[in-house]
């Protein structure tokens, strides 16, 4: 099964190797047939702390670094 890969903007970079970036996707409301903005948060291994607050960057699935880390910065989007 391939890996997942999301693109996302960096929310957080304050702690150590590890940067929060939120995934918006778009979903169909059932009702109305509008198209309604979802995000969620999802913790990255950074292990360069090279992404800063605001990039876009790419996210891959990878296994469980800690607690919260089940993805891995690949590189900024273009």
């Amino acid at each position: 099964m391939p890996k997942r890969i999301m693109q996302g903007v960096v929310v957080s970079d304050a702690n150590d190797k590890t940067v929060v970036v939120r995934v918006e996707r778009r979903v169909r409301h059932p009702l109305y047939k509008k198209f309604i903005r979802r995000s969620k948060k999802i913790h990255a291994h950074d292990p360069e702390n090279s992404c800063k607050a605001g990039q876009m960057i790419r996210v891959i699935e990878c296994p469980p670094v800690s607690k919260l880390k089940r993805w891995e910065v690949v590189k900024e989007a273009d």
